[in-house]
């Protein structure tokens, strides 16, 4: 679910009745999708695969493998008549994984995921040293960051409360989410998240689809990439 407050000014924009719709390639390349890169980060076993792959492909990802390197997803949406291509960076929670990529990660990035496992308070406390990372790679404070909490199908095991996630989200100014990759019930919770993003980067102008490649956007390692389309 989104936990957030009346009047601020990043507000969660979702309803059922947004469209959602899938193009194909030739569609988007035809009307020119706007391109927006999204980066997900956390600690390893929060679920930031399933969470991006819930989002792109509408399923839960069984048995995901640790990411090495970086995991690519893109998913194309028409927003009030718009075609908006959002480029979803899943990437390595394994320090040994994410060394030799990670000034790829930050470089031209429109917004941030920061990802923690609502059942781990050691990927919880872990979130200070996510943000500052980014702040060391020069992300700049017009860039918007979104708190996600993940697993809260696991509401026994649960070891950070609401209260808590709030207080951090409050003192960086982030909106915060509490959802599961897992549950069906949760993916308009899981679009709600990517929509929020969306909406926001809308009025911002990204290049489009035409004035460049993913190969020269950032340079991907071989056997590393993924693409739900």
């Amino acid at each position: 679910m989104a936990i957030e407050k009346p009047g601020e000014e990043f507000d969660t924009v979702f309803n059922r009745n947004d469209s959602l719709e899938l193009s194909s390639h030739h569609e988007y390349e035809s009307v020119q999708a706007r391109i927006f890169k999204i980066i997900v980060i956390g600690d390893s076993n929060v679920g930031k695969t399933c969470l991006t792959y819930r989002f792109c492909g509408g399923a839960f990802l069984k048995n995901p493998e640790a990411t090495i390197g970086v995991d690519f997803r893109e998913r194309t949406l028409q927003l009030d008549g718009e075609s908006i291509k959002l480029q979803i960076w899943d990437t390595a929670g394994q320090e040994r994984f994410r060394k030799s990529m990670v000034e790829h990660y930050y470089r031209s990035v429109h917004a941030v995921i920061f990802v923690y496992d609502m059942t781990s308070l050691s990927s919880f406390e872990s979130l200070p040293e996510w943000i500052d990372e980014c702040t060391r790679h020069s992300v700049g404070p017009m860039v918007p960051r979104i708190l996600v909490g993940n697993k809260c199908d696991l509401r026994d095991s649960r070891e950070v409360p609401t209260s808590v996630a709030q207080r951090l989200a409050d003192s960086y100014n982030f909106p915060l989410f509490e959802t599961s990759a897992k549950d069906p019930a949760e993916k308009e919770h899981v679009d709600a998240i990517f929509l929020t993003l969306a909406y926001r980067l809308k009025s911002h102008k990204p290049l489009r689809l035409n004035e460049m490649h993913v190969n020269e956007y950032v340079p991907m390692p071989n056997n590393c990439s993924s693409i739900c389309t």
